[in-house]
Parts: C-alpha cells; sequence; structure tokens
C-alpha cells in the first residue's frame, strides 16, 4: 500500500481545499518544491500534484511550480503523477518530457472519451484517469459541475482503454478530515483488474489500516493531503504502518 503525499498547487503555492472549492483553499506553504523535498526526506515513494487552477480553466496555469518540484527532485527517481486542466495531447507530451511520470486525465476523460483513448495509445504506461465522484456519480471542471454518469461504470470502460490506473476521489470527504468512503472504493475497485488509488478524507492511522484491510480488492495506493499538513497522520508512520501491514519487501 503506498501513501502518496499531495501538493496541490493554487497560484503557485501549497494548498488544500475543502470538498474542492477554491474559496475554502488553505495555504500549507509558498515554496511547493521545498514542500516536495520535505516529503521525499520523509520517506515518500511518490508525489500527487494537482494543478487546481488548471482544473477550473482547462489548461495548466501553474507550470513554473511543477518545475521547480521537478527541479527539486532531480536524482531521486521518485515518480510524479499529475492532473489539472489537461485536455490534450501536446500537454500530455510536455509533461511527460519535463519529468512527470503519469498523466491524470480527468474532465477530459468523461467529456470526451475519445481523447483518453488517444492518450493512452499515444503514451502508454504513463496515463491515469481520475474519477471524482460524489454519490457515485462523477464531477468535472474542478468538481463544479456533476455529470449523470456512474463513477464505476466509466472506470471499467476506461480500464478498457489501457489507464495504468484510476484515482477514485470522493468529494464529499476531501479536506474534510472524516475517513475514507471504503464500502464506495472497495465497490469501484473490486470489478477492475487496474490499480485503484484512493483520495478523500484521510485523517489517522486508523484510516490506513482500514485501507491496508481492502488492499486484496485492488486498492493500491491511497493519496493524502490535509491530514499530514496538519498532523493528524504522520506521513513516515503511515507508510511504516502501511508497509508492516501488507508486508511490503523494499
Amino acid at each position: 500500500m503506498l501513501i502518496i503525499p499531495a501538493i496541490d498547487l493554487k497560484d503557485g503555492h501549497c494548498v488544500r481545499l475543502k470538498q474542492g472549492v477554491m474559496e475554502n483553499a488553505t495555504v500549507f506553504s509558498e515554496h511547493p518544491a521545498e514542500m516536495a523535498q520535505h516529503w521525499l526526506e520523509q520517506g515518500a515513494r511518490r508525489l500527487h500534484l494537482v494543478d487546481l487552477n488548471g482544473a477550473f480553466a482547462g489548461k495548466p496555469k501553474n507550470g513554473s511550480a511543477v518545475r521547480g518540484i521537478i527541479k527539486a527532485m532531480q536524482g531521486s527517481e521518485v515518480p510524479i503523477q499529475l492532473g489539472g486542466g489537461i485536455r490534450d495531447l501536446e500537454t500530455i507530451e510536455r509533461y511527460l518530457d519535463i519529468g512527470v511520470t503519469y498523466v491524470i486525465i480527468g474532465t477530459a476523460a468523461v467529456k470526451v472519451p475519445g481523447f483518453l483513448h488517444e492518450a493512452c495509445d499515444a503514451f502508454p504506461g504513463h496515463i491515469m484517469v481520475g474519477l471524482d465522484a460524489k454519490g457515485g456519480k462523477v464531477a468535472v471542471d474542478g468538481w463544479s459541475k456533476l455529470t449523470g454518469h456512474d463513477a464505476a461504470d466509466l472506470a471499467l470502460r476506461f480500464q478498457g482503454y489501457g489507464v495504468e490506473a484510476v484515482i477514485y476521489t470522493d468529494i464529499g470527504r476531501d479536506g474534510m478530515l472524516n475517513g475514507v468512503n471504503i464500502p464506495a472504493s472497495v465497490d469501484l475497485a473490486r470489478p477492475l483488474h487496474v490499480p485503484v488509488i484512493a483520495s478523500g478524507g484521510i485523517t489517522n492511522l486508523d484510516d490506513v489500516r482500514a485501507l491496508c484491510a481492502v488492499q486484496g480488492e485492488g486498492i493500491t495506493g491511497a493519496i493524502t493531503g490535509r491530514a499530514i499538513y496538519e498532523g493528524t497522520l504522520n506521513f513516515a508512520e503511515a507508510q511504516a504502518l502501511a508497509d508492516e501491514l501488507t508486508g511490503a519487501v523494499l
């Protein structure tokens, strides 16, 4: 079970939102590259970046901060997965060229499924899909619009395109520190053969234990943000516990 620190970028700063509302942003660092280095020192084996401005604008808006993070991580060989505002193949290619390992397609995957298929064909092994849901229904455009699409149905369809993983976020729990939606995550993961990374609501070590207990259902990672910034979860302890419970061999 991989515990993945999140660095959400807004106006060049590292922030966290509550339920995806931009007006509910809390700034945790004005220097995202230093924050990335901090998580590396704490033993992170992957970082999760989100261009929040880009998610709303439909095009990258925090490129300078992303490049700064990649520069700070040079030599670490720690993969970076990044999403937010990715709507065309050229943007994907630029991100991969500068050192991003996995590009996450969210809104465009739902609105233009053919684009996700093209991306998987063009960049095999580098494309993840982000499904952000509330009540099981997928939201798009920075979570500002709820669609009628069922997250589980889309996940099944998109794995056939060749995505590397599905990142599943329960919007209602994101940034609220009230626990992971384990049942919904398991329901989505169980029919899939691609890994599912859970996101939204991780609060403490009890959530890590709960996630590790269902790793066999296909949930191989968990993204954490507010908890590790506000101190309700110690990242190093969380990863160590996950390794212990899932028998990780390093």
